[in-house]
């Protein structure tokens, strides 16, 4: 009797994995949503000095036919900090997310930002990078010239 019994459970089991595995119809995507379309999508600082101000403003356009809203958007790290338009953005109208970096930290910049939104395209990532000289490199950067003729100073 365990054996019929274990044999019933185990058939329900199977049929549960087999159903389980079984691909569902994905939804047809909607073609007048929301799309998110940036100007640029990585931003160089270049080269910076240890502490400077690091900021860039990515300007993107709802270029679908529905409101775009962006519900959160992430830095790779901590020391990536994004914000980004709490309201609705129309079909056509233009918005920016603020980006910035803490550059107390040395070293190369290789940050993303995810952006989670009910765009077409989602998620979406915008990239920022560069480089952070190390406080006792600072004072080694190449001279500049102001003007030609002039001596050159360090910046």
């Amino acid at each position: 009797m365990k054996k019929v019994a274990l044999s019933i459970i185990a058939s329900f089991c199977m049929v549960g994995l087999v159903s389980a595995q079984t691909p569902t119809t994905a939804a047809t995507p909607n073609p007048n949503a929301a799309e998110i379309t940036f100007k640029k999508d990585v931003h160089d600082f270049g080269t910076l000095k240890n502490g400077a101000p690091a900021e860039y403003e990515f300007e993107f356009t709802n270029t679908g036919k529905e409101p775009l809203i962006i519900s959160d958007a992430k830095g790779s790290c901590g020391c990536t900090v994004p914000q980004w338009p709490k309201e609705p953005i129309a079909p056509g109208k233009a918005g920016k997310i603020k980006v910035t970096y803490d550059s107390k930290r040395t070293g190369n910049i290789d940050k993303k930002v995810t952006i989670t939104s009910n765009a077409k395209t989602n998620p979406k990532e915008i990239f920022i990078k560069g480089n952070v000289l190390a406080p006792e490199d600072q004072n080694n950067l190449a001279p500049v010239k102001t003007n030609p003729g002039a001596p050159a100073n360090k910046q």
